[in-house]
C-alpha cells in the first residue's frame, strides 16, 4: 500500500502511517542501495577492463587471510595435511644472454692483424697465429623481392615432326602476378602478424613495387579458396576428437544498411592432443545455428561456457555430446564481484587455487590420462565438495541479483558440468586453449578495426580458411612462411580438385623419386587432371609423397619427406 503524499510543512501525527511512512523509506533507500552497488559494480568493470591489467591476479595473502579461517570452519575436523608429492627437479633458466639458436645461417667474418703489427715489440721476431677468439653477433637481413623469369625451353625435331615445350609448374594464381612464398608472406603477415593490408602496401612501395591494397585482397581471396580443401580436411578430424573446446568472440563488420558496424562472431574450435588441429568459423550473429551447423558431425565432450546456444546440443540424446564446463569462467565471475562482496568472492577464489593446484601438480608430475584422473578423485573431488556446501549455505544470504549472487548462481546452476572433468583424465578444468586461439583475433582486430563485409570473412572461400590455416603453425610454434610457402604450393598443384575428398586422395598417393623423369597421372576416385614434375629436388620440394600429417614437437604440417 503506498502511502498519502505527506506535507513537509504538516506533519502527520499518526503512528500508524508514520510507521508505514518508515518501512517505505527503508525500501525506498534499500533500493537506492543496491543500484549504487551494481552502478559501482559495472564501474569497475569498465574500468578495469579499459586501463586495468588483464591479469586476474589475487595476492595470496589476501587469500589466506580471509579464506583460511572459512575453510577449516566450514569442514568437519581440521584440513587433512594433503601428501607430499615427490618433488620433480624443474630444470632453471640461465641467466645472461641466450645462445643462438642453431638453425640459423652462419656467415663467418675474419679479423686478421696488420701487417705492421705480426712482429714483436721486444725482439721483432715475426709473430706465428695461435688461435683466434670467437664471438657472436645477430645481424639482420632485410626482406627482398625478386622477379622470377620463367623461360619454358622449346625443342623441335629435326625432321619437322613435333615441337615440344616444357611445361611450367601450376601456379596458386594462374596468370597471376605473385608466386607461391609472396602469397604466403602476404597471408601470414595479415593473418598470424596483424599487419592490415594497406600496411603491407605501404612497405612494398618502400622496395619500389606498387600494388594496390585491392590487388592484395583479391590474392587473399584467392589463397583462402586454394587452401579451403585443406581446412575441410582439418575439421573433419577436429571433429574426430574426444574432446572439442569452443569459444568465440565478436568482430565488428560493416553493414551498408545500417548507419554504424554491426557485431559478428568468430567461432574457435579446438581439437584434443589426438587431432591437433584449430578451425575458425563466422557468424554474422551469435544465434545456436552457427555452431549447430558446424558441430553436426561431432559427438563426445564439448567445453565451452555457459551459452545458452548449447543447451540444444546437450539434450538431444542422439547427437551424443556431453557438456564440460570451463572453471576459468567460474573463477571470472567471483574475481569480478570482490569489489562488491570480498569475503565470499576470495574465499571462493581460494577454493579455485586449490583446484588448480592439483592441475599443477599433475603438469609437474607428467601424469597421462588414468594417473590424473586418479588424482583429481583423490585431490579434488573433496575440494568440490566443499565448494558446492558453501556456496548452497551462502546463497540465501545474498542477493540474486548482487555481483556475488550472480557468481553463485552461474556456479550452483553449471555444477554438474564443472566437476564433470574429475571423470575423465583426457578432460581439461578448463577452457583456455580455445580462449588462447582467438587472442590473435583480439590484437588484429585493434589493427584492421572490423571486416568489410560478412562475405569478407565468411567461409569457404574468404578470410577464415585462411585464418585456420595460418593459425595452426602460430600455435605449434613452427616456421610460418615456410609452411604457408609449401600449403600455397600445394594447393596450387591439387586446384583441379574442389572438394575435400579428392584433395584427401591426391594426398595419400605415393610417388617415387628414384628416376630423372616422370609423368604421373592421377586418376583416383574421380581427382583428374595431369601433374608434370619436375627432376629431382624441385620435384621434391614443389610435390608431397606422402599423406598430411602434423607434427604438435614443431615438425608442423608436413608434405614431403622433409616437412613444411
Amino acid at each position: 500500500m503506498t502511502p498519502t503524499p505527506i506535507d513537509r510543512e504538516h506533519l502527520p501525527t499518526d503512528l500508524a502511517l508514520l510507521q508505514q511512512l518508515v518501512l517505505h523509506l527503508l525500501d525506498d533507500r534499500d533500493a537506492q542501495a543496491r543500484q549504487v552497488q551494481r552502478l559501482q559494480h559495472w564501474l569497475t568493470k569498465l574500468l578495469r577492463a579499459r586501463y586495468g591489467p588483464r591479469r586476474e591476479r589475487v595476492d595470496e595473502h589476501q587469500l589466506f587471510l580471509f579464506a583460511a579461517a572459512a575453510i577449516a570452519a566450514h569442514r568437519d575436523g581440521p584440513p587433512p595435511e594433503p601428501e607430499t608429492a615427490p618433488a620433480v627437479a624443474t630444470p632453471r633458466r640461465g641467466h645472461g644472454r641466450q645462445r643462438l639458436p642453431q638453425q640459423l645461417a652462419r656467415r663467418q667474418v675474419t679479423y686478421e692483424l696488420p701487417a705492421a703489427e705480426q712482429h714483436c715489440p721486444t725482439c721483432q721476431a715475426q709473430l706465428t697465429r695461435i688461435g683466434e677468439e670467437t664471438s657472436e653477433r645477430l645481424e639482420y637481413v632485410p626482406a627482398s623481392l625478386i622477379v622470377l623469369e620463367e623461360r619454358c625451353a622449346k625443342y623441335a625435331c629435326p625432321h619437322g615432326c613435333t615441337v615440344r615445350t616444357a611445361t611450367k609448374p601450376m601456379q596458386p594464381i594462374e596468370k597471376g602476378l605473385p608466386g607461391p612464398a609472396l602469397l604466403a608472406h602476404v597471408a601470414v603477415s595479415k593473418y598470424a602478424d596483424h599487419l592490415p593490408l594497406h600496411r603491407q602496401t605501404q612497405m612494398f612501395t618502400r622496395q619500389g613495387v606498387t600494388l594496390s591494397r585491392q590487388t592484395l585482397c583479391d590474392w587473399m581471396g584467392r589463397a583462402a579458396t586454394l587452401v579451403a580443401p585443406l581446412v575441410a580436411l582439418m575439421q573433419e578430424r577436429a571433429l574426430q576428437s574426444k574432446v572439442l573446446q569452443t569459444d568465440d568472440t565478436p568482430v565488428a563488420v560493416l553493414d551498408p544498411t545500417l548507419p554504424r558496424t554491426k557485431t559478428g562472431r568468430i567461432w574457435t574450435y579446438v581439437g584434443d592432443p589426438a587431432h591437433p588441429y584449430t578451425v575458425y568459423d563466422y557468424t554474422p550473429d551469435r544465434s545456436r545455428a552457427g555452431p549447430d551447423r558446424f558441430l553436426q558431425p561431432f559427438s563426445g565432450y564439448l567445453q565451452a561456457d555457459a551459452y545458452a546456444g548449447y543447451d540444444a546440443l546437450y539434450r538431444d540424446p542422439v547427437r551424443g555430446v556431453t557438456e564440460v564446463a570451463c572453471w576459468a569462467h567460474t573463477r571470472r565471475k567471483f574475481f569480478e564481484a570482490q569489489d562488491a562482496d570480498p569475503m565470499r568472492a576470495i574465499v571462493l577464489l581460494a577454493y579455485i587455487r586449490l583446484l588448480y593446484a592439483v592441475e599443477q601438480e599433475a603438469r609437474d608430475r607428467a601424469l597421462d590420462a588414468t594417473d590424473r584422473q586418479a588424482l583429481r578423485q583423490e585431490r579434488s573431488v573433496p575440494i568440490l565438495t566443499d565448494i558446492e556446501a558453501y556456496l548452497q549455505r551462502e546463497q540465501p544470504h545474498v542477493l540474486p541479483k548482487s555481483p556475488i549472487g550472480e557468481a553463485i548462481g552461474y556456479a550452483l546452476g553449471n555444477w554438474a558440468a564443472l566437476v564433470r572433468y574429475t571423470e575423465d583424465g583426457d578432460l581439461e578444468i578448463d577452457n583456455n586453449a580455445a580462449e588462447r586461439s582467438l587472442r590473435g583475433v583480439a590484437i588484429g582486430r585493434k589493427n584492421w578495426v572490423f571486416f568489410g563485409s560478412d562475405t569478407a570473412v565468411r567461409p569457404p572461400t574468404r578470410g577464415t580458411p585462411a585464418r585456420s590455416v595460418a593459425g595452426n603453425p602460430n600455435g605449434h610454434h613452427l616456421r610460418l612462411t615456410r609452411s604457408a610457402t609449401s600449403i600455397a604450393t600445394l594447393s596450387a598443384a591439387a586446384q583441379p580438385s574442389s572438394t575435400s575428398a579428392r584433395f584427401r586422395t591426391y594426398l595419400s598417393v605415393k610417388r617415387e623419386y628414384g628416376k630423372d623423369k616422370s609423368d604421373v597421372n592421377q586418376r583416383e576416385d574421380g581427382f583428374t587432371g595431369r601433374l608434370r614434375l619436375e627432376e629431382g629436388a624441385r620435384r621434391r620440394d614443389a610435390f608431397p609423397h606422402d599423406r598430411l600429417s602434423f607434427a604438435p614437437d614443431g615438425g608442423g604440417f608436413r608434405a614431403d619427406a622433409k616437412g613444411c
